[in-house]
């Protein structure tokens, strides 16, 4: 009952066409483009959306990475800026540290009062909508959460202006990403007017100013690219549905709370080691290639991946499915219907250099035991060592037993 009450706080906004378009299919229902009426945002927890996104959006999220999936080939793709690559990407990650760029990782509980953390799933969650509704690109939609987490970080805000403090930090975002941005008129109409151009306009200049103007911030989507790219280096072909789950997981991330306290590249390295783990459970999902990269450690991820393991699980969010359901379409390989082991092996948290070389006592164990974290002996020593390895050195010490 407190929940609903929550939802129904967060503002007078509509869900968008695009998910009353959705409902109607999964029902089979015909759509009628004439009817425009929405459904309240506090209702969009309980909508069923199962849909099509609208087609710009699936270009351009497919069209960025279709074509670039090998790292080593940087030097004949002028887009990667092979040359500066480097400098690029510690700039990025000594600009994603900066405090002025950071938000709390407490803020609802020590800056805000009336804003909860139920609150700010539901806003998040049809800001996704409303990102479809109007094609934008998907760094305008991680743009619009750093926004409003850095805002919220600084300022005490009533429940019933959240929804503002929402379309505004998107407007901005968009007019830093977009090139046709939607109008300042079309946010007004996604709430169904519930706030006036006037508002929305006044709450805009509020953002900014209280950013100082510092709107080109790293996010997740900043980072993960280049990590996918490294992440299929050992694959001849582009693996489109690694691509996809990552996005998808990287997308959850946006709903959780608690990853606020991640820095942007630590999310993105956490998503591409959980997208490895849940295609290929018995394949340790990290290497030495992605540790150099992304300078990260399976250690150091050890909490980032767990967390989304509990989203992709549904132990997390499981109520807000905009995320889930754009996701469960063809066009994404149904990324969002993949199910993964309940527990991550903990070994596969152990740093890739002292890893210790199987013995006999791994003999011991013939079937998986999810308790404890452990593979069969032929599954364990085909994860960390291959092949040749098991072949040659393992079974050695099987025989000698």
């Amino acid at each position: 009952m407190a929940s609903n009450q929550e939802n129904s706080c967060v503002g007078g906004a509509r869900v968008t066409r695009l998910a009353k378009k959705r409902a109607m299919e999964a029902t089979g229902s015909q759509f009628q483009p004439a009817n425009k009426k929405r459904v309240v945002l506090g209702d969009l927890s309980n909508n069923v959306v199962a849909q099509k996104m609208a087609k710009g959006v699936s270009k351009k999220v497919v069209q960025k990475d279709v074509n670039t999936h090998k790292i080593v080939d940087e030097v004949s793709d002028p887009q990667m800026c092979e040359t500066y690559v480097e400098d690029i990407y510690d700039y990025l990650r000594n600009m994603e540290m900066e405090a002025q760029r950071r938000p709390l990782a407490d803020y609802i509980e020590k800056v805000q009062k009336d804003v909860t953390v139920n609150m700010r799933g539901v806003l998040i969650d049809w800001l996704v909508e409303v990102s479809e509704e109007y094609n934008l690109l998907p760094e305008s939609l991680y743009l619009t959460i750093s926004y409003i987490d850095r805002y919220l970080s600084l300022n005490v805000l009533n429940r019933q202006r959240l929804q503002l403090l929402g379309v505004s930090s998107m407007l901005i975002a968009s007019k830093y990403e977009e090139i046709s941005p939607p109008n300042t008129e079309d946010f007004c109409d996604i709430t169904d007017n519930t706030y006036t151009k006037e508002d929305v306009v006044k709450m805009e200049a509020e953002v900014l100013k209280t950013l100082k103007f510092e709107m080109g911030n790293p996010t997740v989507k900043t980072f993960i690219g280049r990590f996918i790219r490294t992440a299929q280096e050992d694959s001849d072909t582009p693996n489109m549905q690694l691509e996809f789950l990552s996005y998808y997981l990287a997308e959850l991330s946006l709903l959780e709370y608690s990853c606020v306290k991640f820095l942007p590249s630590m999310v993105a390295a956490s998503v591409t080691f959980l997208a490895r783990f849940i295609l290929k459970p018995k394949s340790h999902p990290w290497n030495a290639s992605l540790e150099q990269l992304s300078g990260y450690k399976p250690s150091d991820l050890k909490e980032c991946v767990q967390i989304l393991h509990d989203l992709q699980s549904s132990r997390r969010a499981g109520n807000l499915v905009a995320i889930r359901e754009k996701y469960n379409q063809h066009k994404f390989k149904c990324v969002s219907q993949l199910s993964s082991p309940s527990v991550i092996p903990t070994y596969f948290f152990d740093d890739i250099k002292s890893v210790p070389l199987p013995t006999a006592a791994h003999t011991e164990t013939d079937n998986c035991n999810e308790a404890d974290g452990r593979l069969p002996e032929t599954a364990y020593t085909h994860a960390l060592y291959g092949d040749c390895l098991m072949k040659h050195k393992y079974v050695a010490v099987v025989d000698t037993k």
